[in-house]
């Protein structure tokens, strides 16, 4: 199972906010933010 960490970010439905987790994943270390997730990792 995969859980949130500062380089990986679970989100239950798109919203134009997340693009500023996007932009902050970019410039850092990189990042993956999943869409349909919940916050523990299943799908949802």
């Amino acid at each position: 199972m995969i859980f949130e960490s500062q380089n990986i970010e679970f989100k239950e439905s798109w919203r134009d906010e997340y693009l500023k987790w996007i932009c902050g994943f970019a410039n850092v270390q990189g990042g993956r933010l999943y869409i349909g997730m919940c916050d523990n990792g299943e799908v949802y």
